[in-house]
């Protein structure tokens, strides 16, 4: 089911995402090389915590039997690494990776969710390349997420400013609807057909999230149980908002 929220519920969602805003920030400012990803975790966690608001993905249940609950306030992704990296004090940063952070907030019983990828020090053209098409092809969709438009809009917007650009697109995991779970209706994945899925309604929220990768979208998951890996090790980038659809154009919440 898909929830619509009301103008009390989106300010509530605000009041989340200014946590995540800050951890955002001081995040970027960290990144350098021979800074651990539990360092990046750490400043994360602080900032959440200074604002008032606990880590969202702090318990959310490993999709995989065996696997532990995820323990951390944010993922870490390196290199060929595209979602649910997990900080460790062992990976250190070094001059040329790109790191793609994912965070998300809750605030009095709502959430907000997003992430950026960024580059450590010099980084080669084909990474600021991947970086610049991801976050790119969040904004080309953020235009087709407008009431009367389908959710295969958003995707088909993503999916032909991605490949136009050369890339291709994680096929297995997808953008979604949030609110007070940070999961919810309707799967927003980033390849479609336009005039598909779900028609987008006012007070809708989503969470975009084009994930991209250099060369084959084969992934795998690690033995950690979390980290997805490209199989080919080509770099990988991914840049996410929460969004809500309003009666005019969308309204951007964690940027």
């Amino acid at each position: 089911m898909i929830n619509i929220k009301n103008e009390h519920e989106i300010k509530l969602m605000e009041d989340a995402a200014v946590a995540l805003k800050a951890a955002l920030e001081v995040i970027e400012k960290e990144i350098k090389p021979g800074v651990t990803t539990m360092h990046l975790n750490n400043v994360a966690e602080a900032a959440m915590k200074k604002h008032g608001t606990i880590p969202a993905f702090k318990g959310v249940p490993c999709p995989y039997r065996g696997g532990v609950d995820y323990k951390w306030a944010i993922c870490t992704s390196v290199n060929d690494e595209i979602i649910h990296g997990i900080p460790s004090d062992k990976v250190i940063l070094k001059e040329g990776d790109i790191v793609s952070v994912d965070l998300g907030t809750y605030k009095n019983g709502w959430c907000s969710d997003a992430g950026r990828t960024y580059g450590v020090g010099k980084i080669s053209p084909v990474c600021e390349k991947l970086i610049k098409v991801a976050k790119d092809a969040f904004f080309y969709a953020v235009d087709k997420a407008v009431v009367g438009n389908r959710v295969g809009d958003i995707s088909n917007a993503v999916q032909t400013y991605v490949e136009k650009n050369g890339f291709s697109l994680l096929r297995e995991y997808q953008g979604h609807g949030i609110g007070e779970e940070m999961h919810e209706d309707p799967g927003v994945p980033n390849i479609g057909k336009k005039g598909t899925g779900p028609r987008l309604k006012a007070g809708m929220a989503l969470a975009i999230e084009p994930m991209i990768c250099e060369g084959s979208p084969e992934v795998y998951v690690k033995r950690d149980m979390w980290t997805v890996a490209t199989m080919d090790k080509k770099m990988t980038a991914y840049y996410e908002n929460t969004i809500v659809i309003t009666e005019k154009e969308p309204k951007i919440l964690t940027l």
